[in-house]
């Protein structure tokens, strides 16, 4: 905790007097990011920092292997999915992007050959990656690298089933869009819609 408050110390002296205006206007106009990332919570992945994004600029839900689930109707605590409504129809974002990445530990934690336990949270959510694992091959020689690809697209499969995004997709011209970073060397793959591969930004 001390090296937290000391570094609020540094952000309070350095970087808040450049900030003060846009926070004091943020707080009286509200927010109105135009994208919503869906990233991992991995510490390594900071969206703001990838993008060089200021505050107010982006709205983003991290949580492990950077996963939306399918649409459910079911009661329940449902935090990605809430995140994801108040995006579209409060916030009315014009992108949804889901931002996978290199060395993903959740990916890892999928591939593992071991039993599920069924009173674990992570166990449970990792369970979303099942059908990006059953379209690996088996003979395919870097599974995780597949299954980080391969979770992304599941994901973006997966925020089609919600009506209100389908409906602002269809209605608004809301983008979904997929994309990979590399923790190594900084590098980042979007997914070409057209032809379904990763194409590296240069």
């Amino acid at each position: 905790m001390q090296q937290l408050i000391e570094g609020y110390r540094v952000y309070r002296r350095t970087r808040w007097p450049e900030l003060q205006s846009l926070h004091r206007e943020l707080a009286e106009r509200g927010q109105s990011p135009k994208t919503l990332v869906i990233a991992c919570a991995d510490s390594r992945v900071d969206p703001a920092t990838i993008f060089n994004a200021g505050p107010g600029e982006l709205f983003v839900v991290r949580n492990v292997a950077n996963l939306a689930p399918p649409f459910e109707d079911t009661p329940g605590r449902h935090g990605v999915s809430a995140a994801i409504e108040f995006a579209v129809l409060q916030l009315k974002v014009e992108t949804i992007l889901v931002l996978g990445h290199a060395q993903c530990g959740g990916v890892a934690a999928a591939l593992q050959d071991r039993p599920r336990d069924p009173a674990s949270f992570l166990d449970t959510w990792i369970g979303l990656l099942d059908l990006a694992k059953s379209r690996i091959e088996p003979s395919c020689e870097h599974p995780h690298t597949a299954l980080e690809y391969e979770s992304i697209r599941v994901t973006l499969e997966n925020l089609e089933t919600f009506p209100f995004v389908a409906k602002a997709v269809r209605e608004r011209g809301l983008k979904l869009v997929g994309a990979r970073y590399g923790v190594a060397d900084g590098s980042l793959e979007l997914l070409d819609a057209a032809t379904g591969r990763f194409e590296p930004v240069v």
